[in-house]
């Protein structure tokens, strides 16, 4: 078979910042079935044993090479059901929501099967890593295994498909309803909320509220102080709403949070 030049263009430029925090190894998980809220983002690989991820009302199993995420200020648990133990890198940076977005990494979708391939590239970066290479090792990876996601097929389900890709782009605007989207997308409301539920694990309003929080983290997270500005800018037209959702959310207010970042 004759050799041949392969050549493929890049089409897609991203301009954010990721920056991977910490890498390491838990083969004793701590807190097992406790709430968490963590102030980044994180991916899992488990390693070995089994174990139960629970995050925005939707419980998924755990085995080897299962690929998972947490995301900064949304609570979840982790469940050890039998000598769970995982690789987890976590990191911020404003290119992780579009990295989310791209994959259509959601709190209601964020587990993945069938990762075992990056269990020997994991062992060995850790093991490779010191003060002088885990920064490259640890953000390499992490790129990596973004890259060895798909966006959710969807299969059989095109209006799924519609409706992850028009609250991405409109969840910021304060009048999006659950009407607004069944008409764009052609449905009847309630048919739209069965489909919703069933497919997220929680129901239209909950799944908006966790897409501006998040939002609003990040927001906070790269400079913007004014509560209000925050609150309006992530889609929440009253700032005293926004201020008693965020907290029960991320568990501290947005003043709180933001003097860590001041």
């Amino acid at each position: 078979m004759e050799k041949q030049n392969i050549c493929k263009f890049i089409t897609t430029q991203e301009s954010g910042q990721l920056y991977a925090r910490n890498f390491f190894f838990e083969s004793l998980v701590q807190h097992s079935g406790e709430e968490r809220r963590l102030n980044e983002h994180c991916l899992y690989l488990t390693a070995g044993g089994e174990g139960r991820l629970c995050c925005a009302g939707t419980c998924c199993p755990l085995t080897v090479g299962t690929l998972f995420f947490s995301f900064a200020g949304i609570p979840f648990t982790i469940e050890n059901s039998r000598e769970l133990h995982y690789y987890c890198i976590s990191f911020t940076g404003t290119r992780a929501e579009e990295l989310f977005q791209r994959f259509g990494i959601t709190p209601g979708r964020c587990v993945f099967e069938g990762h075992e391939g990056l269990l020997p590239l994991c062992q060995e970066s850790l093991a490779r890593a010191d003060e002088d290479n885990i920064d490259l090792l640890s953000e390499s990876l992490l790129l990596y295994a973004f890259s060895r996601l798909k966006k959710d097929d969807r299969t059989g389900s095109d209006l799924v498909s519609f409706v992850v890709n028009y609250l991405d782009e409109h969840f910021t605007d304060q009048r999006l309803s659950l009407g607004q989207l069944a008409a764009a997308a052609g449905y009847h409301e309630k048919y739209l909320s069965h489909v919703f539920k069933k497919r997220f694990g929680m129901g239209f309003s909950e799944y908006l509220k966790l897409l501006r929080i998040r939002y609003a983290v990040t927001l906070i997270e790269n400079g913007v102080t004014s509560v209000k500005n925050v609150a309006l800018l992530s889609g929440f037209s009253d700032p005293l709403y926004f201020s008693r959702v965020f907290t029960e959310t991320v568990g501290v207010s947005p003043k709180h949070y933001r003097n860590r970042f001041t």
